[in-house]
């Protein structure tokens, strides 16, 4: 059996491959064909002309050497930032859980009167809504907060 039709086949689909030109076809029947050479069907269009591909260049690998000269810590310059970030977060978590109270005690206030105009039962909850949003707000903050402590230890 011989190899050089399948030969030939693979050499002339590499050469088509290699075309800079690319067509996008519609025949009667309304069918698109996308091909790299031109046909003599009228509804052919160029897609493709000899552009330049957009190139850029891949980022720089680091080598053995430079990732194991990366600075360290020693373990207690380590266990004193752990210390400090732990210090930090729960700072925040109890600044954050003074905000909620608050947020939460206002929106109290705000739902338990009901102002003059606001027969309409929507009217009240447009108005209560900011307030709503601000306990809501709070509570995702003391939660993700929480559950960075957590992730510490």
């Amino acid at each position: 059996m011989s190899h050089r039709p399948l030969t030939l086949i693979f050499l002339l689909a590499a050469f088509a491959a290699h075309a800079d030109t690319l067509y996008k076809c519609m025949d009667a029947d309304g069918h698109i064909t996308y091909t790299n050479q031109k046909t003599r069907a009228k509804n052919c269009r160029v897609l493709v002309q000899d552009q330049p591909v957009s190139t850029f260049a891949a980022p720089k690998v680091r080598s053995h050497q430079e990732r194991r000269n990366f600075p360290r810590v020693s373990s207690e310059e380590q266990k004193s930032r752990d210390s400090d970030r732990r210090r930090i977060l729960r700072d925040e978590l109890d600044a954050e859980r003074g905000k909620l109270e608050e947020a939460k005690k206002t929106l109290e206030e705000q739902a338990s009167k009901r102002i003059g105009g606001e027969k309409n039962y929507q009217k009240y909850l447009d108005r209560v809504k900011p307030y709503k949003d601000e306990v809501d707000l709070h509570q995702r903050n003391v939660d993700s907060l929480e559950k960075e402590l957590d992730n510490l230890r």
